[in-house]
């Protein structure tokens, strides 16, 4: 019996160092295991770590990981067609089926460390206790004691997203996570099917130290990924008032509900004194129908509230939106563009918020709704996602157009002010509607905004 060798793959995880191969690897090390990680976003996969793996595990916390991860697994096999390979995160339930069929023979979602490790004992024989079936879902809501972790052969953070300020200035941006799960159930979130509205706190020293150590590498801002980060606002705060206090010079951005920027509105001051920079919100849309259908928990007249308030913090907000539903009409889409630029954050939304189309994964609630079960067409293998049509087809088109727009900003390093007038245009051209953009010829020359500089996608 001998510790198992062990490779763990990260495909995308958001032009961030990976905290989903960083922290099981802790767990692992500890236990004595060789562990290499690849981040095959920022570097080849190394075809001899893979050919003397007895575990091949990736990491699937999004539906792009994991398309990404599919398309991986062929390659894998080949190289090494004896090692037992696993799937760990959001996505290794959610999307079960297809990944059995590409050879992953253990499924590890919710709190996979010690899943992690529990396997890996069991496959070198350390651990008499039998793990679950290699071909069962395994999704543990287990409390764990988090360890802190282990960055050991990774990217360098300057290898990954930087913050850019409007001065213009780059800071090297470093990512962490005080938290996992939520409380809410909207119903076009994958974290949803998986933690059913339950949410688990990594302990507020780990998430320090896992900050100190990246600091030490050059980390002068810091993103915490936590689905929601004020679902424990008495977790979230003293962790930024504690970190303040040791990095002063630290600055930081999280995701925040508009439902909870509106409830703690008093801790934006805080926030804001504390470090942070910016805060995303998941918005979704400005129509009240499709906020209540997406079970959203706030309204158009919230989300504009929110913004008003963080500005009074002198704080960022940063939406995401869903522009393309199945109930999305030109009137709406017009309204939200026209609505971005009146607020002043035409610099605040990246491009590609302007151009997301709503997936329905695997177990998504939304096939809940009667309307949605009528429109979807069966389950897409390759696409992971239940296929669904507008009923205006020029929707559709106009979605593709806009992507397409999006794709040649990035490419010619296009502004987002002069991104977002060619792409009202489009919406306009389409809507056949006249386009008018107030101050159009007065575009901004640089950012306005602190903003990552690297889209992401989910």
């Amino acid at each position: 019996m001998c510790n198992v060798k062990i490779v763990l793959i990260s495909t995308y995880e958001l032009g961030r160092q990976p905290f989903g191969l960083a922290s099981p690897a802790a767990w692992l090390r500890k236990r004595g295991h060789a562990v290499t990680c690849m981040d095959l976003s920022r570097e080849a996969l190394s075809e001899e770590a893979v050919r003397q793996a007895g575990l091949i595990a990736c990491y699937v916390p999004m539906h792009t990981a994991t398309r990404l991860t599919v398309e991986l697994l062929e390659a894998v096999r080949k190289i090494n067609p004896t090692a037992h390979l696993c799937a760990y995160g959001l996505y290794a339930s959610l999307s079960a089926e297809i990944l059995r069929a590409h050879g992953i023979g253990s499924l590890l979602g919710g709190e996979f460390e010690q899943a992690l490790v529990d396997l890996a004992e069991h496959l070198s024989g350390l651990s008499a206790t039998p793990h679950t079936h290699p071909l069962d879902s395994n999704v543990s809501l287990n409390r764990l004691r988090f360890q802190v972790p282990d960055r050991a052969g990774l990217p360098s953070l300057r290898e990954y997203a930087h913050l850019i300020l409007p001065s213009g200035e780059h800071r090297v941006v470093g990512y962490t996570e005080a938290s996992r799960g939520c409380k809410h159930l909207c119903r076009h979130c994958p974290v949803v099917p998986v933690y059913g509205g339950v949410f688990r706190i990594v302990e507020r020293e780990v998430v320090l130290a896992d900050i100190r150590q990246q600091v030490a590498s050059g980390a002068q801002h810091i993103t915490f990924g936590d689905p929601d980060f004020f679902n424990g606002v008495g977790h979230a705060m003293p962790l930024v008032e504690a970190l303040h206090r040791e990095f002063p010079a630290l600055t930081y951005d999280a995701t925040i509900k508009v439902e909870h920027l509106l409830q703690n509105a008093e801790l934006l001051a805080t926030l804001r004194v504390t470090g942070c920079l910016f805060i995303t919100t998941a918005v979704e849309s400005l129509d009240d129908a499709v906020l209540l259908k997406l079970e959203k928990g706030h309204t158009r007249a919230d989300f504009f509230r929110a913004v008003e308030l963080c500005r009074r913090a002198g704080i960022v907000l940063q939406p995401t939106f869903i522009p393309f539903t199945p109930w999305t009409t030109f009137e709406q889409l017009l309204d939200l563009f026209q609505e971005i630029q009146r607020l002043d954050m035409v610099e605040a939304v990246g491009p590609i918020q302007l151009a997301i189309r709503l997936l329905i994964p695997a177990e998504s609630r939304l096939l809940e709704l009667p309307e949605i079960q009528r429109i979807v067409g069966a389950f897409d293998t390759k696409a992971l996602v239940y296929p669904w049509k507008s009923e205006n087809s020029a929707l559709d088109r106009l979605c593709e157009e806009l992507q397409d727009i999006v794709a040649a900003g990035e490419k010619l390093r296009r502004g987002r002010s002069a991104t977002f007038e060619k792409m009202w245009q489009a919406v306009g051209g389409a809507a056949d509607r006249d386009f008018e953009m107030a101050g159009q010829h007065a575009l901004p020359s640089r950012a306005t905004v602190p903003y990552l500089n690297e889209p992401w996608y989910c």
